[in-house]
């Protein structure tokens, strides 16, 4: 018997959609895929800095730029305040890095200015275009540059978050911009 025969073809496509609409309704209940993380390699004013290298520390990852007047330095700022309240020993197993998503004006050598700034454990990476997209793509962060402007300056948009990795490599949480202090260190020390 064909299956239209039972249930005329009206009631068949019904039945297709009415299943279609169950699935995309259980594929919404699950949520969006979580972004995985992922080891990377990309460049420091030291040298290359690979993650893959740092298993046994906990990471705080940050995709900006050292041109961003405000959402940069505030979240910065809150991972150097992080860093001086664990104490020493947890201090040394913690990285914090920022990935500038501005790889045309930010050089390695500027970044190490910058992100000493806030505080001196904090290291600025920055690869190829294609590398920075790939990695952040991995982590979900986004950045899209905006117009320039007559001066030759122009703005990026991104991600605030500050995204946890923990020692086995994972990412572990997403921290978001205005994540208070505290919260941040007991993150951190869950992981350590």
């Amino acid at each position: 018997m064909k299956p239209y025969a039972l249930f005329g073809v009206a009631g068949l496509l019904a039945l297709l959609l009415g299943g279609a609409l169950l699935w995309q309704g259980a594929r919404q209940d699950a949520g969006p895929a979580r972004p995985a993380g992922g080891d990377f390699v990309l460049n420091s004013a030291e040298g290359a800095v690979d993650t893959l290298a740092l298993r046994g520390q906990v990471l705080l990852v940050y995709f900006g730029y050292t041109h961003c007047p405000d959402v940069c330095p505030a979240s910065l700022a809150a991972g150097g305040q992080a860093l001086n309240a664990l104490t020493p020993d947890e201090r040394a197993r913690v990285r914090l890095l920022m990935v500038s998503v501005d790889p045309e004006r930010d050089s390695v050598e500027h970044l190490k200015r910058y992100t000493a700034f806030f505080h001196p454990a904090m290291s600025g990476v920055t690869g190829t275009p294609a590398q920075i997209a790939k990695v952040a793509r991995a982590y979900g962060a986004g950045y899209l540059k905006g117009p320039v402007q007559a001066d030759g300056s122009y703005a990026i948009d991104h991600t605030t978050a500050t995204y946890v990795v923990d020692r086995d490599g994972k990412l572990a949480a997403v921290l978001d911009l205005g994540t208070p202090t505290a919260q941040i260190v007991s993150t951190v020390r869950k992981y350590l």
